[in-house]
């Protein structure tokens, strides 16, 4: 940590064993060029076909990831419930049902800083489930005093309902990044009040296909209308993300960068 600078590296989706492979050829070498000094992945998608199993989450967070955030994936795998109740940092979005195993978000204690983390999902084209920004009041209310800055993950169908959260969230948190929809977008950018953005991540995971899917099946799936088994294609993966620099003392972002190997 270079004064009061927090180099964060944040990861998009993780598909499939192939993208958990790719995870472990690039972040130690990319931590050690880039003095990383936090590394947030989400992981809902870790497992071949889709969802995470703990066999998954172990992978990821032994290639050198601090917290996994989910999605609504994150509980396909019933295998992953009892890791959900036991590592805090293995996250579900915040605004399922309290019921629901697992929490939405999570203090990281670096010592020197200690950075929350928000994991919530959209409800636009998706679940009807509680209000993320409403949700997204109740988190950070419970975050002031116990993280020094917070990152959100935003899982999240819709380009507005992800762009709307940064602009409600700006000045409060110290990024807003979307995952979900595999693509990474070019709008990486500095917010007014000081809040890092970007609506999506985009993925780690098979290069060639429709969002980590074999391109014949999904091809399928929508011709058809019919059930379809996916699957995951092999071949070349890509590794995708966003390098943030934040400053712990005025809790803004001062850069973000994407990262696209």
């Amino acid at each position: 940590m270079n004064g009061s600078i927090v180099k964060i590296l944040m990861i998009g989706d993780i598909v499939s064993n192939q993208g958990c492979e790719k995870l472990y050829e690039v972040l130690p070498r990319l931590k050690r060029e880039q003095n990383i000094d936090l590394v947030i992945a989400n992981g809902e998608n870790a497992a071949d076909g889709n969802g995470i199993t703990p066999y998954a989450a172990d992978r990821i967070f032994s290639a050198g990831v601090d917290l996994i955030t989910g999605g609504n994936h994150t509980f396909r795998r019933r295998e992953l419930y009892e890791a959900l109740e036991e590592n805090p940092f293995l996250l579900r979005p915040a605004n399922y049902k309290g019921c629901c195993p697992g929490k939405g978000y999570a203090v990281l204690d670096k010592g020197a800083v200690r950075v929350g983390v928000l994991n919530l999902i959209g409800t636009v084209f998706m679940e009807p489930l509680d209000n993320p920004f409403d949700c997204a009041d109740k988190a950070l209310e419970a975050l002031k005093d116990e993280a020094d800055f917070v990152l959100v993950d935003f899982h999240a169908e819709a380009t507005a309902e992800k762009r709307a959260m940064g602009f409600y969230l700006d000045g409060r948190a110290a990024a807003v990044v979307g995952t979900h929809t595999h693509v990474q977008t070019a709008d990486a950018e500095i917010l007014p009040g000081g809040t890092a953005y970007i609506t999506d991540l985009g993925m780690t995971g098979p290069k060639q296909s429709v969002l980590g899917v074999c391109p014949e099946l999904a091809i399928e799936k929508m011709r058809t209308n019919m059930p379809v088994r996916f699957q995951n294609p092999k071949g070349e993966c890509s590794f995708e993300g966003v390098l943030l620099e934040v400053d712990k003392k005025t809790k803004k972002a001062v850069s973000i960068e994407r990262v696209r190997l």
